[in-house]
């Protein structure tokens, strides 16, 4: 067997430079030094210091007696970067402070004064005081199906001449005008970002209209774009794009949307569908009408006078004018100089620049809006609401410092089937939504059509999307928003896709016979769920060396790149994409001993059972199966 060395790491990880590296300030010492003034002497208070549960990194200062840019330093050395403004929870004030030695204690609240914090979300407007507002529109569809073609010639169509150039400022969203009324569109990159949004509790839009191509057809991502648009109960507008194409067909397109139960107003349905050419415009403002239509049956009204809420739909911090972010406002009007909360951020808005960038002094409801003032950029699909003054803004950025910790996940939450039938228990769940992915085309409709036919104590299953190829983090994101779970069927996730279930808590389940499809939910909806193997993923490796042995073994010298890998591990190998290979590890070694387990940062020669095709790139993910004890159902 080849000794498979790993060159600068023998005997174990390489040695860490803790020191620095320099001799001093000067580097090496000169002659006669000069000798540098002696620091003043900085006086700590006796007795420990009270920090509140929030504060700014400017209140912490004074609350110290020392320099803002010290609180700074020490933030980024403890890998946190922000300004002034931004807030501190108590934990990470403590941890600055403890660092410059002071000694602290968590302040008591004051019950003097309470402060009424805002609702969550929920709002009630009195009929009277609702007025119609401009529908938001989302474009999704099929990559090369022209998504931002048409963008761009819906925003061309509606630029006047001379005005600016033609030239918009990208904030995210902009808004046209149609025949006297205005039109909201959100420049998202597809129905990823869509169903991020929603993920996060964000109901954005009113209408997606989906892109495709008239000589190219319903392809998968139009399937996943439907099933994104469904699952958000939004209004759809099907836009036949490319028919100046020669090889054009959009009769063959309203065909095959049917086969995705979709049926156009053609074919007896009520989805409109609409022939456009981003390239030449014909068609545009029939498409624009169209989503006037569609958003006139869906009755659209918010309060302007209330005072602002709605979503932030992207936000940057900028070298020169600090935090920026872009705000859709979906109830009440925002002004110049009101107080916005949004997550723990919150600010005075200093300044707002429409899509144009040109200054505005407000934006009602369904207006796209670049503020300035904000402490820090908050997050992208998170809400945002105008309070009446700091100390309300300041009470509640402390109220959810405090929450963030006791909540693993943001807004809202995938369902586990244990959890449905504990809601089921309540009278809440009734219905089972399944995110199907499979290996091949032709196993979707056998399985859809066996989960479907699955029922147990009033609950049905629904499958709401269905797909071939790994399960991507697009698919973990519509099993949050819809709070489903998501069955494999001789497929497994991406990387990305594992941590972000893990994250957010989705139920992913694996099979690769369809009886265990059917045995498992089955016995899971009735409450009669056996024990069951769950997979564990404990690494990963790259392969960067293959030795040969003989004519059919061979030894993948491999670097691990993350956790460990022990010589009971199963393994799988993908290449790219592609999975080639389901086992055992074989043989584990590190120069020519045999070893039980290999850590991250160390390399390693490892052997396969009945495999032996390695690649120079190939990685190699270790897991294992960990039995998991049915939930004891009450009732």
């Amino acid at each position: 067997m080849p000794n498979f060395r790993p060159g600068s790491q023998r005997g174990g990880r390489p040695p860490q430079n803790r020191g620095g590296g320099s001799r001093g300030r000067g580097g090496a010492p000169s002659a006669g030094p000069r000798p540098a003034p002696a620091p003043a002497a900085r006086v700590i208070p006796e007795g420990p210091i009270e920090i509140p549960h929030a504060l700014s990194v400017a209140e912490l200062a004074d609350l110290l007696g020392v320099s803002g840019i010290d609180i700074i330093k020490q933030l980024m050395k403890n890998g946190t970067m922000a300004n002034l403004n931004a807030i501190l929870d108590y934990d990470s004030a403590a941890t600055v402070a403890l660092d410059l030695g002071f000694d602290v204690v968590e302040a008591t609240e004051k019950k003097e004064e309470p402060v009424a914090l805002p609702a969550k979300r929920g709002f009630e407007d009195d009929p009277a005081s609702l007025k119609p507002r401009p529908p938001v529109v989302t474009v999704m569809g099929h990559v090369d199906h022209g998504k931002t073609s048409l963008l761009d010639a819906i925003r061309k169509t509606n630029v006047a001449a001379g005005e600016a150039g033609g030239i918009t400022q990208h904030i995210g969203a902009y808004q046209v005008e149609v025949d006297g009324r205005k039109v909201t569109f959100i420049d998202t990159p597809g129905h990823e970002a869509f169903t991020a949004m929603r993920a996060r509790g964000a109901q954005t839009t009113d209408v997606a209209i989906i892109v495709v191509a008239a000589d190219d057809g319903v392809m998968p991502q139009t399937r996943e774009a439907i099933s994104h648009a469904k699952a958000a109960g939004v209004g759809m507008v099907i836009a036949i794009n490319k028919i100046d194409r020669p090889d054009a067909n959009p009769d063959r397109v309203k065909q095959e949307l049917t086969e995705v139960d979709v049926l156009v107003e053609e074919y007896g349905g009520d989805v409109p569908a609409v022939p456009v050419s981003a390239r030449t415009g014909q068609g545009i403002a029939d498409l624009l009408e169209t989503v006037l239509l569609v958003a006139d049956l869906m009755d659209l009204k918010a309060n302007p006078d209330a005072p602002a809420s709605g979503t932030v739909l992207e936000s940057r911090v900028d070298k020169t004018r600090g935090p920026v972010a872009t705000l859709l406002v979906k109830r009440g009007t925002l002004r110049t100089g009101d107080i916005v909360v949004s997550g723990e951020v919150f600010g005075r808005v200093r300044a707002m620049f429409d899509d144009r960038g040109e200054k505005v002094e407000e934006a009602g409801p369904s207006f796209p809006a670049q503020v300035l003032g904000l402490s820090a950029a908050p997050a992208a699909g998170d809400f945002f609401e105008v309070v009446p003054d700091e100390k309300t803004a300041r009470a509640l950025v402390e109220s959810r410092a405090s929450e963030r910790h006791r909540e693993a996940v943001a807004v809202s939450k995938a369902v586990s089937i244990e959890e449905l039938l504990a809601n089921m228990g309540a009278g809440q769940a009734r219905e089972l939504n399944v995110i199907l992915k499979t290996d091949v085309q032709g196993s979707i409709e056998p399985v859809r059509q066996v989960l479907e036919r699955i029922e147990g104590d009033n609950v049905r299953v629904r499958v709401i999307h269905a797909g071939t190829g790994a399960i991507t983090e697009s698919d973990v994101n519509l099993a949050v928003a819809s709070k489903g779970i998501i069955v494999g069927f001789n497929v497994r996730p991406e990387a990305g896709a594992r941590n972000l279930a893990d994250l957010q808590g989705v139920d992913i389940r694996y099979y690769q016979v369809i009886y265990d499809v059917v045995d498992d939910i089955s016995k899971a909806l009735a409450g009669l769920q056996e024990d069951r193997y769950v997979e564990q993923i404990q690494g990963h490796a790259e392969v960067r060396q293959v030795f040969r042995v003989g004519r059919r073994d061979a030894i993948a010298g491999s670097y691990i790149r993350d956790g460990v890998v022990t010589r009971n591990s199963l393994a799988r190998i993908r290449r790219g994409k592609e999975l080639v290979y389901e086992g055992k590890v074989a043989t584990l070694k590190r120069f020519k001993d045999d070893v039980r387990e290999v850590h991250e940062g160390y390399e390693c020669g490892i052997t396969l059972e009945d495999f032996s095709s390695f690649e120079v790139g190939d990685v190699i993910e270790f897991y294992v199966m960990e039995r998991v004890p049915a939930p004891v159902r009450a009732g």
